[in-house]
């Protein structure tokens, strides 16, 4: 319980009290002798601003019909402490007949001067028997209360998800953002370079045969592509070979850098040599090399944008933009693309080895598709939490009779015996204090919503949650 003691008015004004209760928006149509009990075992309570009333994973000592003020309870994910729930004037509060809450989620905190009649936890037992018209008003507040913990719930969830993803996007997005950046200021100079070894070759004055020599080098002078790019040491032999030859015929061996890359070969370049002699070669390479960067250029330029496009389609299906609110046809291979696209940078940084095996036959089920991807998150993240570096991550979709299902496997440690019937509790976790404790729970949760199951088997080398969708039939 906390330190901060509340004004307790032991002299309280019955009368009036009594006129305060018939008012309050909760007790309507509450007979009067039942609200003389309630006053007759209560207390009258004020708070100040600031103020916690019930520390987080404190019991909750009573409840509290709200007069004046307001309260809310404050919960930490990720290190940052968002509002759950909060109640006013009008409202009632804390342990309630029949509920099953034993301690509060977060820390109950004053927002406005507080004032509240407070009943006991050990009284609040006792009001079904003395007062069953209060009994059915306050099981109608949990009932209310219960649907807005798990709204809350889940938009906390998916706040916490979503600025994890994004710190992870933000990472992933700076790289290509930069490299298009720092290479598009690089084109200016390549431009200017290219345009002065086009006047140079023009000035020494090539005839049309060492115009078509050149002209068939140029034409092997392409960047290869990434699935045909050189190894690291094919690579650095090319460069040293190219190199040597260039210092051989007596040409700034700069250029080896540049045409190393290309699909250029000594083959290629034995004939350019014995058809330019003196400055004429170099003055070809200057040339043939200042059009490599250039193009280098471009294309690196291409592939970043590229692939800054691919990330912001990736968080549009992933977060589903533009879609309405209703369930509609939901590709499951691509949500899962989608989603791991999200994850990059956690992948990257667990060296994690990803395998996906969607058949292109996968019918759509009818969903929210942005709420499937929640879940999807939710799994692959704890599968990204559970592995050791270089663990291996499986995702399987298969059509089994009218129902899609999507199978998360982890090589990791595995779920402790001990915690198995805990795992989709609200707000547990075993992670570090901070981390969010919600993901199963919200995943259970979205999977009921969409009509599905989720399960899981766990043993020391393999978990594996499974997710069942039915199909429209």
């Amino acid at each position: 319980m906390t330190d901060i003691q509340p004004d307790s008015s032991a002299n309280v004004d019955k009368t009036d009290l009594l006129e305060r209760l018939r008012a309050h928006r909760a007790l309507a149509n509450t007979p009067t002798a039942e609200l003389e009990w309630l006053i007759d075992h209560s207390t009258v309570e004020h708070y100040a601003v600031g103020d916690v009333v019930v520390p987080q994973g404190e019991p909750v000592p009573g409840m509290y019909i709200i007069l004046k003020g307001r309260m809310s309870i404050i919960i930490e994910q990720g290190g940052v402490r968002r509002k759950a729930m909060a109640w006013g004037d009008g409202e009632v509060t804390g342990h309630l007949p029949y509920s099953r809450m034993s301690v509060t989620p977060g820390d109950a905190v004053i927002d406005e001067a507080f004032e509240a009649l407070v009943l006991p936890r050990k009284e609040v037992e006792t009001v079904p028997v003395a007062c069953p018209k209060l009994t059915a008003a306050f099981v109608h507040a949990m009932l209310d209360r219960a649907r807005e913990f798990k709204a809350s719930d889940l938009n906390l969830e998916k706040l916490a998800s979503l600025g994890r993803l994004a710190a992870g996007m933000a990472h992933e997005l700076n790289n290509p953002a930069s490299a298009a950046a720092r290479n598009a200021g690089l084109l200016a100079e390549a431009l200017a370079e290219s345009d002065e070894a086009a006047q140079a070759l023009g000035a020494i004055g090539l005839s049309a045969d060492e115009h078509k020599k050149l002209n068939e080098i140029r034409s092997h002078c392409v960047i290869p592509t990434a699935t045909t790019g050189f190894s690291a040491i094919e690579r650095g032999d090319r460069e040293e070979a190219i190199a040597d030859w260039l210092s051989h015929n007596e040409v700034d061996d700069a250029f080896a850098a540049i045409l190393a890359d290309t699909k250029v070969t000594m083959e290629h370049l034995a004939p350019l040599a014995g058809a330019l002699q003196g400055d004429k070669l170099g003055v070809a390479l200057r040339w043939l090399s200042a059009g490599v960067a250039l193009q280098s250029l471009v294309q690196d330029i291409r592939h970043a944008s590229s692939r800054v496009h691919e990330m912001v389609n990736a968080v549009k299906g992933f977060t589903y933009m533009d879609h309405g609110s209703a369930p509609e046809p939901v590709n499951i291979g691509k949500g899962i693309t989608d989603t791991l696209t999200m994850l990059t940078a956690k992948i990257s940084e667990k060296e994690a080895v990803i395998k996906t095996e969607f058949p292109s036959s996968l019918p759509s089920v009818t969903a929210y598709g942005g709420e499937l991807n929640q879940v999807w998150a939710n799994l692959l993240d704890n599968a990204l939490d559970a592995i050791e570096l270089g663990g291996t991550i499986t995702v399987t979709a298969n059509q089994e009779a009218q129902s899609l299902i999507v199978r998360v496997i982890d090589d990791g440690h595995g779920i402790p015996s001990d915690i198995k019937d805990r795992v989709f509790d609200p707000f547990f976790t075993t992670k570090q204090v901070g981390s969010p404790g919600l993901g199963l729970d919200v995943a259970q949760r979205l999977i009921v919503r969409n009509e599905g199951l989720i399960s899981f088997t766990s043993a020391p080398g393999k978990t594996e949650f499974s997710v069942t969708l039915p199909l429209p039939k």
